[in-house]
């Protein structure tokens, strides 16, 4: 009888035993694991993270990371983890966690403007992905790669175009670099091409041209019409006299360019410069900036008109005054010359 009363004491011992590791085996899997309010949070993995980095980074959120550790190396996932954007989710328990950090990598919106220089643009990048500003900078000057896509160190500011665009948080310089191409390479289809060749242009020039379109005016809708007056130039062989170009010339010798110039005086003329168009003919050898998709159109679809030239407008500021003669054009001038001077803008 006393046997009978050990040996089923035993089994309910090892019942409520095994009970109890199963219940803690169960709650370290399925028990909600989340400590934050919102409905969901976002956790950034970088790439070559071992198990102990990611429970760094995810303990903030969680109210127990030694249970999420041993159900991730349960599930294998200690040993197969990938750099990324994750979303937890409020009340997600151990299982679903490991599940979306495995799997469930989200895209990022990485956005740039017009950037002066790659430099510019490396660094607004990194802001936004993985890869720090030097290895992209590096990945955009790389020699072999400007060879193989057929861009030179004048030209390479033109290949990436002004945009959103979605990645993955962990992309990498290469990455990226090789992304604009393609859009870029999408951009131009025979359409845009055929119109480029229409007006007497490439692909890089019509970009470089876009880019003295950008600089001289903010207004999208004006656009079109400035980019007609600079078409007008060159059928007709004159200089394209556009003073962002010299702007550009005396930032690049400086090799400062946050320099402010809100005046170009005469003497700037005379800088000697393959981007002074003052000075020297034709389209300057590359983009001054890069240009967005508007100034890009402006140029591919321009206003036909025969204006010659153009300057500000103090009655409808960043609007401006169109001439089709030179005597025209010096009367629309006056009233600007005499607003810079009433406002005691020298440079």
């Amino acid at each position: 009888m006393n046997l009978k009363r050990v040996v089923w004491a035993t089994l309910l011992l090892g019942l409520v035993i095994c009970g109890f590791f199963a219940y803690r085996i169960y709650s370290a899997i399925f028990s909600p694991n989340t400590k934050f309010v919102n409905e969901e949070a976002y956790v950034f993995v970088p790439t070559d993270s071992d198990i102990n980095e990611v429970a760094d980074v995810l303990e903030p959120l969680l109210n127990d990371v030694t249970t999420f550790m041993a159900v991730a190396d349960r599930k294998g996932y200690s040993t197969n983890i990938k750099g990324g954007k994750y979303a937890i989710k409020r009340g997600m328990n151990n299982n679903e966690i490991v599940n979306s950090l495995r799997s469930q990598n989200i895209p990022v919106r990485v956005s740039f403007n017009n950037q002066e220089t790659l430099a510019d643009l490396a660094g607004r990048i990194a802001e936004q992905l993985e890869a720090d500003s030097l290895s992209l900078l590096r990945a955009m000057n790389d020699s072999n790669f400007l060879v193989e896509s057929q861009f030179t160190d004048e030209t390479k500011l033109g290949l990436y175009i002004p945009n959103t665009y979605e990645f993955f948080w962990n992309t990498d310089a290469e990455g990226f670099r090789n992304r604009m191409l393609k859009e870029y390479r999408s951009y131009w289809n025979t359409e845009r091409e055929k119109k480029a060749e229409e007006i007497g242009l490439t692909p890089s020039q019509a970009i470089a041209l876009a880019s003295i379109v950008q600089k001289e005016t903010v207004k999208v809708d004006e656009r079109p019409t400035v980019a007609g007056v600079y078409l007008n130039r060159l059928k007709r062989g004159m200089p394209l006299q556009a003073d962002p170009t010299v702007i550009y010339a005396i930032k690049q010798k400086s090799q400062n360019f946050d320099t402010v110039i809100k005046r170009v005086l005469y003497r700037d003329l005379e800088i000697d410069s393959p981007y002074n168009t003052y000075k020297y003919a034709g389209l300057p050898p590359g983009p001054i900036t890069m240009p967005d998709i508007s100034s890009i159109e402006a140029v591919l679809n321009p206003q036909e008109h025969d204006y010659l030239y153009f300057v500000a407008d103090v009655s409808n500021f960043g609007y401006h005054m169109f001439a089709e003669t030179l005597v025209q054009h010096n009367r629309n001038k006056v009233q600007y010359i005499r607003w810079l001077n009433q406002q005691k803008i020298n440079r």
